[in-house]
């Protein structure tokens, strides 16, 4: 595979991630009778058909690419680079980068972090995943520390339960649900922000017995799609945990919005 394909491919993949929506989400969503549901389907359908973008935001690019030692790190942030930059002029995306300086948008969505990009080595192959992921479900993340004496959260499954559903409370519909959630509990606060985040990228059918009642108890909050109320504000939530240091147990939790925009790239 030469450079040139891989940068085309890159560009495919960034517009069919922010045109199309994954199958299981597509499929998660007709499952409902909610009217506004109905509405978010006829939205992503007009997005697919005319080939433009899902939201007006088309988020920040997250890559998490698995390569064997044939691939060097540094030539493949580079396509990376100038793939991000064909795509935000051709699609288009938004520029979403932005010097926390300045103020100044780069306009091509590339600057210091930008596209964030994480790298895993494996045996063989070359494995990309993209996430879009937008600033609305980004803002209504949280971390939490246990024990927490204001919800009487534990250092336990139910202190963890706590602490997602506060976290669900507190967004209500301000990152457009229903909404799916990573967690991840144990520690250290960095690679759990990592972990929860990634949880994102599985499919919806991948539910462990505590997250499928975890999902149930969301949706009896009662926010329900874009925060109109009803039992659809949970599509699915994945949870992972880690060792922790025995003087730290953390919670992180992610939210992505009803438009999980994720798709990826593999070569043998």
């Amino acid at each position: 595979m030469g450079e040139l394909q891989l940068l085309n491919d890159l560009v495919e993949l960034y517009r069919k991630t922010a045109t199309e929506l994954p199958e299981d989400i597509l499929i998660a969503l007709k499952n409902s009778k909610d009217n506004i549901i109905q509405d978010l389907i006829k939205n992503s359908d007009l997005a697919k058909n005319l080939s433009k973008p899902i939201c007006q935001d088309t988020g920040t690019p997250i890559f998490y690419i698995k390569h064997d030692k044939t691939y060097s790190q540094k030539e493949l942030k580079e396509i990376i680079t100038q793939a991000t930059k064909k795509a935000t002029e051709q699609i288009p995306l938004r520029p979403n980068a932005v010097n926390i300086e300045t103020d100044k948008n780069s306009g091509n969505n590339t600057g210091d972090k930008f596209p964030i990009i994480y790298f895993e080595e494996i045996n063989k192959g070359l494995i990309i995943d993209l996430m879009l992921k937008g600033g609305g479900s980004e803002n209504v993340g949280q971390t939490y520390k246990l024990p927490n004496t204001e919800l009487k959260a534990e250092r336990n499954m139910e202190g963890i339960k706590k602490c997602v559903l506060d976290a669900v409370f507190k967004a209500q519909g301000k990152a457009c649900p229903p909404y799916i959630i990573g967690v991840a509990a144990g520690g250290s606060k960095d690679i759990l922000s990592f972990l929860s985040k990634k949880q994102l990228l599985r499919k919806l059918n991948d539910e462990t017995e505590f997250e499928s009642q975890l999902k149930q108890d969301i949706n009896k909050l009662g926010i329900g799609a874009l925060g109109f109320g009803g039992e659809d504000t949970c599509l699915s939530i994945k949870y992972k945990e880690t060792a922790r240091h025995p003087a730290s147990f953390f919670v992180d939790i992610s939210f992505c919005c009803w438009a999980c925009r994720r798709g990826s790239l593999k070569y043998d």
